[in-house]
């Protein structure tokens, strides 16, 4: 039998070591040489003590394995050749797993390298904080938004703003807010979008921040010029006629061939176009001032009051007050709730506002449709924010016209004052809400309402 090179060493040994204790008895008890015994017992301490140290060596080795990998020194290898095959296949076993952290230790590296490149190079600032505020992370588009290079604590931006840093310790994961600051001067309107992850057993809050100021001023020209143009058609549609019929009026009344004006002769013709004239000159006026009137009552929508109600509640009485309307024109309607107790915290008198106005339209766009229906759905969505969905299977939105329907007193209808959809969308915002469209032609039409 072959025995490999660590048996065969450990064997020579303990026989070394065997023979030594025998040798030193017979010194002792027969030869009586006391020297050569002290000698013997010396070398049967070192054979036992060089036995033990040879047989722990691979607790040395997987001590001095561990240590490598606590204190991340990879720079160690292990070769034990000369100990035969089951030494040097633990050796290789040690190198493969020693330059596999190395491989991952690079790749980290590398990818945190990476990261830090795209961090420091986006336009967007962000920052990295602990729950105390102590500031573990900074980007260049955060210190050149906020005019510094050092920042240690968020404390220290209430240089920016006072409550600035108050705003940040606040934000929870997922929330937004927009915030306004003056640097040089200048404005900025700051989006901020805040998440939380943990991190070394520490909670910490990353806030993302945008100016978004330019953005801001252009939708808010384009809204003004929007509203404007509204406001130039309705008015001079309204001014136009009015203009025309006091001139005729005038004309018809005063001569004005002579140096001083006089008062014509008129006949009963003349009396019955004045009278025409005069009228419709009323109706245009009266038109004109209940368009004032419906502009103003857009702009003082009443503050929310808020209740905790059932959402099958509201759709009970949009069904009933809309009822005889329905039938008449044998419409399908469809409420359901899901589940049926699902309930809601709103102002339940500006919902019913909301609801009633989006079932008019669905009515109306299904009136040429055979089968007509219309449905009011109510649940939970994915993101576990409540949900109404108004639908009908009308005729649809033109897509030309699908991004104007919320504009005030726009309007595809003959009849209509155009602001329905706009006060429905003031009303979700009231409630940090909102409401959205989707439609196909001659298909139908869904407005969500998501709280």
């Amino acid at each position: 039998m072959i025995y490999k090179r660590f048996y065969f060493i450990i064997i020579i040994r303990v026989l070394l070591l065997v023979a030594s204790v025998f040798l030193f008895a017979y010194l002792v008890t027969v030869a009586k040489h006391e020297v050569s015994s002290i000698i013997l017992a010396l070398m049967i301490a070192f054979q036992t003590y060089s036995l033990i140290v040879y047989v722990n060596r691979i607790n040395l080795k997987l001590t001095q394995f561990f240590d490598s990998i606590r204190h991340s020194d990879f720079s160690t290898s292990f070769t034990d050749k000369k100990l035969g095959k089951s030494f040097e296949i633990l050796s290789n076993s040690f190198n493969q797993v020693i330059n596999e952290f190395k491989k991952n230790r690079a790749e980290k590296e590398e990818h945190f390298n990476y990261l830090q490149t795209v961090v420091q190079h986006i336009n967007i600032g962000i920052i990295c904080f602990a729950s105390d505020g102590r500031v573990d992370m900074y980007n260049n588009a955060a210190k050149r938004l906020f005019k510094k290079n050092i920042l240690r604590n968020v404390s220290d931006l209430h240089s920016v703003k006072k409550e600035f840093p108050e705003i940040l310790i606040k934000l929870k994961a997922g929330d937004k807010a927009l915030v306004k600051i003056f640097t040089d001067d200048e404005l900025k309107q700051l989006s901020l979008y805040a998440t939380e992850f943990r991190m070394r057993g520490e909670d910490y809050v990353l806030v993302a921040f945008h100016d978004i100021h330019a953005e801001l001023e252009e939708k808010e020209i384009e809204s003004w010029q929007k509203l404007i143009r509204v406001l130039t058609h309705e008015i001079m549609n309204s001014i136009t006629p009015i203009s025309s019929l006091a001139s005729t009026v005038n004309e018809m009344l005063i001569d004005k061939s002579d140096e001083k004006p006089r008062l014509n002769e008129l006949e009963n013709d003349d009396l019955d176009s004045i009278d025409q004239a005069l009228s419709t000159i009323k109706n245009r006026s009266q038109g004109l001032l209940n368009f004032v009137d419906i502009y103003r009552n857009l702009t003082r929508i009443p503050k929310p009051n808020f209740r905790y109600f059932q959402i099958k509640e509201a759709f009970d009485r949009a069904e009933l007050l809309l009822k005889p309307k329905i039938e008449k024109l044998n419409i399908i309607c469809d409420c359901k709730v899901y589940p049926e107790d699902l309930m809601l915290t709103a102002d339940p008198d500006l919902l019913d506002q909301v609801i009633i106005n989006l079932l008019l339209n669905s009515i109306d766009a299904v009136k040429k449709t055979e089968n007509p229906k219309v449905s009011l759905i109510a649940f939970n969505n994915q993101h576990n924010r409540t949900t109404i969905e108004v639908a009908d299977n009308g005729s649809g939105i033109k897509p030309d016209i699908v991004d104007k329907i919320f504009m005030p007193f726009f309007t595809s209808k003959k009849e209509g004052s155009g602001i329905g959809l706009s006060l429905s969308r003031q009303i979700m915002h009231l409630h940090k809400g909102s409401i959205s469209v989707k439609s196909k032609q001659d298909e139908g039409t869904v407005f969500t309402l998501t709280f």
